[in-house]
């Protein structure tokens, strides 16, 4: 039987009354919340306000700003008083959260100038609203209540903005069977964004992971008085760099507690398993904080391998709290730090050289001697990848001089028995060491099969490429180079999306990866040759020199013990072809780098990896990196969600080889399903002694979590997909075509097309991207469903989802249809890094020119194409429109046709607002300068069209129903000339 909202409801109520809160339905509208929270200030404050002061209180505190309320909820404040005395005050009890009061109200109406939502149930701390609930039957997915959420925070004038609701930090939504959370925003971190990225959404767990998602069992794990006050007081961040609210996961909390109290019982050393791409940062930093308040704690340095992670960490801690960590120049400013009484040098992050050096005996600054004060402290010490490098003379000289220090690692990859190295100590016996030799508790787990399940990290596709020539291989097995740089150039831009993504090519040796990087040039000079149109790939490629005495390369290279024995060996010859790399990367890049800075040639490297993120549109293909060969670095520590393929050309094991795979499986959206990974070595068997090892849980096939489904599985399941598609167009008596998709009568019958075309398209995406699909099952999977069919197909479903998208945008406050309200646009499903702006600029360009028959397009292909794009969406009308207006045969070039878009839509939005301006009786210039004020707002000052356009905000007192006509009118305008950024027709929206 489906539980109704209003039962849940009251079961929720009651359920809170047995936690002990206090339930208020007296209170109901806003007048009656002002007046409780007035009681609670003054009780907590032990002052009595005038009516007067409380109203100038109240405006003081009333921020639509959520990161400067979320400060201030948590902080001490002024107020100045009637009788110029200064007040100091708190919202609520800072010191001990549990004290506060703790209430529960349900159907508020919130009533603001141009808003009149009614939200399920509000818990109060204090009188301050903290947690908005909003609970669906149990037959509605709660993501209908998120949607609602984020409808109610888009309204103009809504009551987060100027009402006490702007301190709500929590949401929770609920079918009482399945239940989520998040935090509140600031609106550029609260949306479902064109990449379907909803922020951070949770769901409770248990310390060993399983899920608590029923209402009931939810509220008495998270709601309970003193455990709500902790999660907000201690476990959500605010992200100064950002201006953002972070909650953590479940599991980055029970790793901080499981520390605290190791710690505050003295139970010795132990570690965290939290997978690459789990958050450790944040987990270490949230740990490191609360330590700093810890009285009985005297330091507490966070430690990682390599300079270029020290760097990393500090700018990760800094971002999360603004400059509560600075940077260690040396080893001498570490000494310093490590002495000072400051309360923000408690934490330091350093590095496990920069330690080892001052603690040793030999080093002339006599370090050692300086820091013998601290030798009884207790000091912690938290390990950032708990291994290689603390199991040598460095970890041994921290526990020497440190007799009463703690010492806590992280690690994704721990070293067991199998995958331990041979260990040389100095004075003791070789040995191999584990994790457990030196942090021998595992505090807490939550392994990389954990995190799949969770969706927090994706599965892999594995390709053993079999090559099919018999003179591919050499004489010890291994493919000749030249058969695996055919194979990457055939099978890239499948692999990357068309190159949306981007790659790493992990080489055996330095002098390999110069290899490499020289036949990749080679190949590609010869394939342009062959064809003008060919598009080559930007190779870059990067290891470190010989150091030949300079600290920071040895410091980088001791994490990376391949490139330091190969620089052993012809030094001269390594630094001269590094030398022909970076001048090769400056040129393309026009930068200015040198082996001298190398640090700042192997920044720019990972800056331009990651700048894949950006559309060509925005930032031009030339300037970013497609391959970036690599022989260590790069393969651990680094981050990036638009590296999606890792290319494998090295023997990797164990941890090794879990670390470099994971540079792939960082989630994006539907158009990155898995990490890719291709590899010339034939390693099955070491994939399949890794998973095990690491799978950390009793599966008895952990490949399948690990590993996604063969592509036959994947071509069975697309089968499915399109035979149910095709069922659904004949229930509606129409043929499975894209013309007869706009016949379709009704909204549940479009959405029911949404629906079955759009897992059509999911199982296309991730066919494409396979790199072993062999010819036979290409010719399946074309049968199955012609390119040119789903070309059309994708046409009809994105203006269908756009009609239905305006539905609901137009829905508010009337009926309807659920499925139509629930439906997940998934446009980014359907958006194209190759049919971008430019690519369509320069077809049209081939349309208008008469030159070779081969190259030219038909106007017909040029509107299916722009049609078919999701990335096109908003400009599509406008580009038909101007295919249209052109002459079939004129010889423009690629530059003359953009030039004569962007003239186009400026005098098709001229006339557009002058007939605005005529239909209403307004003076032309006078609403042109308001659109070009409201386009400048948006683009250098980052605000929303919905914020800019409330009344209250801009001025603009839309009350008759004159002037909401003229809104009606101007909105959908200016929601276009927003959604690109090519347009020029406003001076202020011109680049």
């Amino acid at each position: 039987m489906i539980s109704k909202e209003k039962q849940i409801e009251n079961h929720f109520i009651n359920k809170l009354i047995d936690l002990k809160y206090t339930c208020r339905d007296d209170i109901r509208d806003r007048n009656s919340l002002e007046r409780n929270f007035r009681t609670k200030f003054e009780t907590l404050n032990r002052v009595h306000l005038t009516d007067s002061e409380f109203s100038r209180l109240l405006e003081e505190i009333i921020d639509a700003d959520v990161f400067a309320s979320s400060k201030r909820l948590r902080g001490i404040n002024t107020f100045m008083r009637e009788d110029g005395t200064p007040l100091q005050y708190t919202l609520v009890n800072i010191k001990d959260w549990c004290k506060n009061d703790y209430e529960v109200i349900n159907q508020l109406r919130i009533n603001t100038n141009n808003s009149y939502h009614r939200y399920d149930v509000i818990l109060l701390i204090n009188g301050i609203p903290v947690v908005q609930v909003e609970l669906k039957a149990s037959d509605v997915s709660p993501r209908r209540a998120m949607q609602q959420i984020v409808d109610y925070k888009n309204d103009t004038g809504n009551g987060y903005t100027n009402t006490l609701l702007c301190f709500m930090q929590l949401f929770i939504v609920s079918n009482q069977s399945n239940t989520y959370y998040f935090t509140n925003n600031n609106d550029q971190h609260f949306s479902f964004n064109a990449d379907e990225q909803f922020l951070p959404v949770y769901q409770y767990a248990t310390e060993s992971n399983r899920k608590i998602t029923h209402l009931d069992a939810f509220s008495t794990a998270f709601l309970s008085k003193c455990t709500l006050g902790e999660m907000i007081n201690r476990y959500m961040v605010l992200v100064a760099s950002e201006q953002k609210l972070l909650i953590m996961r479940p599991y980055q909390i029970y790793a901080v507690k499981a520390i605290i109290d190791c710690i505050h019982q003295n139970r010795g050393n132990g570690y965290i398993w939290h997978t690459t791409g789990s958050g450790k940062t944040l987990t270490s930093f949230k740990a490191s904080t609360l330590l700093k308040d810890n009285p009985d704690i005297d330091k507490c340095l966070f430690v990682v391998d390599r300079k270029d992670l020290d760097r990393q960490t500090r700018e990760e801690f800094n971002k999360f709290q603004e400059n509560c960590v600075e940077e260690n120049t040396n080893t001498g400013t570490l000494v310093k730090r490590m002495l000072s009484d400051d309360y923000a040098d408690k934490v330091i992050v350093t590095t496990i050289q920069k330690l080892g050096v001052a603690l040793d005996s030999s080093n002339k600054n006599n370090y050692k001697d300086r820091l013998i004060h601290l030798k009884d402290k207790r000091i912690v010490f938290i390990f950032d990848e708990c291994h290689r490098s603390q199991f040598g003379d460095n970890h041994k000289a921290i526990k020497e001089f440190f007799p009463n220090a703690q010492l806590f690692g992280f690690t994704g990859t721990p070293i067991f028995e199998q995958n331990a190295t041979y260990t040389k100590i100095s004075g003791e016996q070789a040995s191999y060491k584990i994790t457990e030799d030196i942090f021998p508790s595992r505090l807490h787990a939550y392994t990389i099969t954990h995190a799949i399940e969770d969706k927090n990290v994706l599965r892999f596709h594995v390709d053993y490429f079999k090559p099919k020539e018999t003179g591919d291989r050499r004489a010890d097995g291994t493919l000749k180079k030249q058969a695996v740089v055919d194979a990457i150039l055939s099978k890239h831009d499948a692999a990357t999306h068309s190159r949306r993504f981007n790659a790493i090519l992990a080489t055996a040796s330095i002098n390999e990866a110069i290899e490499y990087y020289e036949l990749f040039r080679s190949v590609q000079e010869s394939l342009k040759q062959q064809d003008e149109n060919y598009e080559p790939l930007n190779i870059a490629c990067v290891f470190s020199p010989p150091a030949e005495g300079n600290k920071d390369i040895q410091q980088i290279q001791e994490d990376l013990p391949q490139e330091q024995d190969d620089n052993r060996e012809e030094p001269e010859e390594k630094k001269k072809a590094l030398k022909t790399i970076i001048d090769d990367y400056n040129r393309q890049y026009k930068t200015n780098h040198t082996i001298a800075e190398f640090d700042a040639y192997y920044q720019d490297v990972q800056k331009r990896i990651k700048d894949q993120q950006y559309s060509n549109k925005d930032y031009p293909h030339k300037n970013k990196i497609d391959i970036t060969i690599v022989v260590d670095m790069l393969l651990t520590g680094f981050d990036s969600k638009y590296l999606n393929t890792l290319y494998v050309d090295k023997n990797l094991k164990y941890h090794g080889l879990i670390q470099a795979f994971s540079r792939t499986n960082r989630i994006l959206n539907d158009t990155k399903p898995y990490g890719n990974i291709l590899d010339f070595r034939g390693q099955q068997d070491a994939v399949d002694e890794a998973i095990t090892l690491f799978s950390g849980e009793k599966t008895d096939n952990p490949k399948e979590i690990w590993l996604v489904d063969s592509a036959p599985k994947v071509i069975e399941k697309f089968q499915d997909a399109v035979r149910k598609l095709s069922e659904y167009m004949q229930s509606q008596e129409l043929e499975c075509r894209a013309e007869d998709v706009y016949n379709l009568q009704g909204d549940e019958a479009r959405a029911g097309f949404i629906n079955c075309f759009k897992e059509v398209q999911r199982y296309r995406t991730q066919l494409e991207q396979y790199t072993d699909i062999d010819e036979q099952e290409k010719a399946k999977i074309e049968e199955l469903f012609p390119e040119e069919d789903l070309r059309s197909f994708r046409g009809a479903y994105l203006e269908t989802a756009q009609q239905l998208r305006k539905l609901r945008e137009k829905g508010k406050g009337q009926e309807v249809s659920q499925q139509v309200e629930d439906l997940d646009f998934e446009f980014v499903l359907f958006a194209s890094t190759v049919i971008d702006y430019d690519y369509i600029m320069g077809l049209i360009a081939r349309y208008t020119n008469s030159g070779n028959s081969k190259q030219r397009v038909t106007k017909e292909q040029l509107i299916s194409l722009v049609a078919s794009s999701a990335n096109l969406i908003d400009e599509r009308d406008d580009i038909r429109e101007y295919i249209d207006s052109l002459d079939e045969v004129n010889g423009k070039t690629e530059q003359e046709i953009k030039e004569g878009y962007e003239a186009f839509k400026a005098e098709k939005y001229a006339k557009q607002l002058a007939s605005i301006a005529d239909k209403h009786g307004i003076i032309a210039d006078s609403l042109r300068e308001f659109v070009e004020q409201i386009m400048e707002r948006m683009i250098f000052d980052g605000e929303k069209l919905s914020d800019l356009l409330a009344p209250l905000e801009l001025g603009w007192k839309a009350r008759t129903k004159a002037e909401l006509a003229l809104m009606d009118d101007l909105v959908p305008l200016l929601k276009r000339l927003a959604a690109g950024r090519e347009i020029s027709g406003l001076s202020a929206y011109e680049d």
